[in-house]
């Protein structure tokens, strides 16, 4: 029977041992440098996008709510008055003055409000009227502003009835 091969283990003097252990503190300080750097450029644009894409959330809920007047008035062949009836909250009325009932519908409370994102009011220069055609009396601004940062979007509506964020 032969006998089991036996392994050679090479020996490895210290010094060799030494120039393989690792990074030394130079490199790791580097290393940590160059993220630190790193995580400070980045760090303010990522909340600077966090912060824009808030804001462009609140103006679109705007832009989406007039939208749905407009197509209310034109797929029920009467006028929609878009009124903001408090900072947080709009109504729709089918009349041209803005009065009486509000509309209910899937969208609104039991009297009629559409509260808004929280965190976000608006403002308007005037009640738009969309009328069957889609059309809108008097042109508007809705000016949406962000309650945690301060900053602000503006909605326009237009006498043709086009809704946008410029």
């Amino acid at each position: 029977m032969r006998e089991p091969r036996r392994r050679h283990t090479p020996v490895v003097p210290a010094s060799a041992k030494a120039s393989r252990a690792g990074f030394g503190l130079s490199e790791l300080l580097v290393v940590i440098a160059i993220t630190g750097v790193l995580i400070s450029v980045t760090v303010p644009m990522v909340l600077s996008y966090y912060h824009n894409a808030q804001n462009t959330t609140g103006a679109q809920q705007i832009r989406t709510l007039l939208s749905q007047a407009r197509q209310l008035a034109m797929d029920q062949r009467t006028f929609v008055c878009v009124q903001v009836s408090a900072p947080t909250q709009m109504s729709f009325y089918v009349n041209t003055a803005c009065t009486g009932t509000p509309w209910l519908g899937s969208i609104t409370d039991a009297v009629g409000n559409i509260t808004l994102q929280p965190g976000f009011t608006v403002s308007a220069s005037a009640s738009p009227v969309f009328d069957y055609l889609g059309g809108a009396l008097p042109q508007a601004t809705y000016t949406v502003t962000n309650t945690t940062t301060g900053s602000t979007l503006t909605v326009s509506v237009a006498t043709s009835g086009r809704i946008t964020i410029p």
